[in-house]
């Protein structure tokens, strides 16, 4: 009686059990991937990578049309809109540079703190400029300034902006994180 199995019994466990396995193995392994990206995913040092230029959301919004933008006012309305959705941002550029893009003899802002940070986003030359030459964006120019800090912000987040998140942290927190 032991040794005698319904004929259809013996099927189930054949077909159960390798889909079973597949289905355990198939979530561990895309958990593993989640959790853990940098172990799942190789590491070829060799690669160079292309950057894509970066456009505004609403194209239309150019400074420009918010001359002159020797004036902070201007520079915070093109900001505000250039932002509009991404609000965290406008109070980003107050907080690094009061709204400025030029300093009161009409250069470039330089970082008071960090000298080699640029522009109403206040954005490093050491770690950036490479990278938004490669985009075809000039730092010093307010347009580009603000349309490498977008891209910088869908890329990081508000994170490279931390060093004065004493000033925007206490907005929403919502605003603060990556998407």
């Amino acid at each position: 009686m032991y040794g005698h199995c319904h004929p259809i019994l013996k099927v189930y466990p054949t077909i159960i059990l390798p889909f079973t396995t597949l289905s355990l193995l198939f979530t561990f392994s895309t958990g593993v991937a989640a959790v853990f990206p940098a172990l799942t995913t190789p590491v070829n040092t060799n690669t160079t990578f292309e950057v894509a230029a970066v456009e505004p959301l609403n194209k239309e919004v150019k400074s420009e049309d918010y001359q002159p933008t020797s004036d902070s006012k201007n520079v915070e309305r093109f900001v505000e809109d250039y932002f509009a959705d991404i609000p965290i941002m406008s109070k980003i550029a107050y907080c690094e540079s009061r709204n400025r893009h030029l300093d009161k003899k009409g250069d470039i802002l330089k970082g008071e703190i960090t000298p080699l940070d640029r522009g109403v986003m206040q954005v490093n030359l050491y770690y950036h400029e490479e990278t938004a030459r490669k985009m075809g964006l000039d730092l010093h120019n307010i347009d580009d300034n603000v349309a490498y800090a977008r891209y910088l912000y869908e890329k990081s987040g508000a994170k490279p902006w931390m060093s004065s998140s004493h000033c925007w942290s206490k907005f929403n927190s919502k605003e603060i994180a990556k998407k």
